[in-house]
């Protein structure tokens, strides 16, 4: 019996036919990096905000003070580990004035918790998950970073990870005593030394420097102490940090860029890459250049897991499923539509004739560059007015897999099968039932096809994704 399989991307929806063949535990997936062993989906649920798109706290149902709320969070989070899911990621944001008080007002994001302080509560009422987190190394300095990794990794026995961001809201500069955003270029520079001293702190000790002997009295061995004594271009710490060494010897180092210097930098020191493409060509081209990219740099490919992200619409046919997303796309006001335009572009569009094209002579930004890029690209493509260009951006713009669970599972597997991903970074549409449709449906189709695991075979973040735990520089 032949199945449709749908992805909806923001340039409309294709449906390819297929065979609907089924795999089970013991057949093997080619994955893209030629491997003949059966491979599997690595899954991350993107969860601050814990949706992405602006009009979820507004469908019927959910919970519209989700992202502020720690019973609802430790809800969502135990659901997620009850599905094996990898890892529990949280994004950040580091400023509320970034859109116009009319936009904000409709804003489900205007609040959220501190990501240390919630992943370290939400690390005791799990065992397994990852939590992974993000911390500027714009607006941030390498011995906190190091410092709050290395303790959220102790505290959750190993399931800590850093996703490193330069930062692409200009309005952050304002709330850390700057009058103007650091250039893009000088962002990236800053952050590739940024993640060379903060993985050299983590190496401040050897595993074994405490050895806390209390006949002797000698709780830590000098000779296994290491001072990084840093000076660089951007950055002088002198070192040592105060804490030792991290369970997973280095928290997983998560990246998100795609400009060519986010790709470069993803492809010299990421483990995961958090990403976009909007359809499986321009996956396949990512996974190739950033995995090309990495060996060059002298690393093993299988080093590093690219996850793109994917709003996941689940239901009983695929027209119900079309049914939901025009829903939660209508709840979307146009204040707030017109507003995430004009971040994704970094100019203000609500200057612009709501019923004209996207003017040609846009204004120079210090935003990101991939997101402008990105809304160029579909304007062109689709000659869409402003307004119905701010209409996508409004609700969520990005890849979205929607249909019944079986054809969700198709398209999965076809991205892994040929190149396009390791796994994905599932967007919930809403929650809570978002959440478990695609925890207690999907989930359990891509298991009986022998695609996602049935249980966790290890304890830590590392484990789950398959990466070996890196060597002290100093002491191995």
């Amino acid at each position: 019996m032949t199945k449709r399989k749908h992805e909806e991307n923001g340039n409309g929806t294709e449906e390819n036919g297929n065979n609907g063949s089924k795999k089970n535990k013991t057949d093997s997936l080619e994955g893209g990096e030629g491997s003949k062993a059966a491979k599997q989906l690595h899954l991350t649920a993107f969860m601050r905000p814990v949706s992405l798109h602006t009009g979820a706290w507004r469908y019927p149902g959910a919970y519209p003070d989700a992202n502020f709320n720690l019973t609802h969070l430790k809800s969502f989070i135990q659901k997620l580990e009850a599905a094996k899911f990898d890892a529990f990621f949280m994004a950040d944001h580091l400023a509320v004035l970034n859109m116009p008080v009319e936009a904000l007002k409709r804003s489900h994001t205007v609040t959220s918790f501190e990501p240390f302080t919630l992943l370290s509560a939400l690390s005791q009422v799990t065992e397994r998950i990852g939590l992974a987190a993000t911390a500027s190394t714009t607006y941030d300095e390498p011995y906190h970073i190091a410092r709050r990794f290395a303790s959220l990794d102790h505290i959750s026995g190993g399931r800590a990870a850093w996703n490193i961001v330069t930062t692409g809201n200009p309005e952050s500069a304002k709330n850390f005593g700057q009058d103007e955003h650091m250039q893009h270029s000088d962002r990236y520079k800053r952050a590739r030394e940024f993640y060379d001293v903060v993985t050299g702190l983590w190496d401040s000790f050897a595993d074994d420097a405490f050895v806390r002997d209390q006949k002797s009295g000698t709780y830590l061995d000098p000779e296994k102490m290491h001072v990084l004594n840093h000076k660089g271009d951007e950055l002088s710490v002198r070192g040592p940090l105060n804490i030792a060494r991290p369970v997973q010897g280095w928290p997983v180092i998560v990246q998100a860029g795609q400009s060519d210097p986010g790709r470069q930098l993803a492809a010299e020191t990421a483990e995961c890459v958090f990403c976009s493409p909007k359809n499986l060509d321009a996956a396949k081209e990512l996974y190739a250049d950033i995995k090309g990219r990495a060996e060059a740099a002298g690393r093993d490919r299988s080093s590093l897991k690219i996850l793109p992200a994917a709003m996941i619409i689940v239901g009983d046919t695929v027209e119900d499923a079309q049914s939901k997303r025009l829903k939660v796309d209508s709840l979307v006001h146009y204040d707030s539509a017109i507003s995430s335009l004009s971040i994704a572009l970094g100019t203000d569009a609500s200057e612009f004739d709501p019923d004209g094209q996207l003017p040609t002579n846009l204004p120079e930004t210090n935003a990101s560059k991939t997101s402008r890029a990105g809304v160029i690209k579909l304007a062109e493509t689709e000659k869409l007015t402003v307004r119905q260009l701010a209409s996508r951006y409004g609700g969520y713009a990005g890849l979205c897999l929607l249909g019944t669970p079986e054809s969700i599972a198709d398209t999965m597997e076809e991205w892994l099968k040929e190149g396009a991903c390791d796994g994905f970074t599932c967007v919930m549409p809403f929650l809570p039932q978002g959440l478990d449709d695609v925890t207690q449906r999907l989930v359990p189709e891509l298991q009986r096809r022998g695609l996602f695991r049935n249980d966790y075979e290890g304890t830590t973040l590392r484990e789950h994704l398959g990466l070996a735990r890196p060597k002290n520089q100093f002491f191995e």
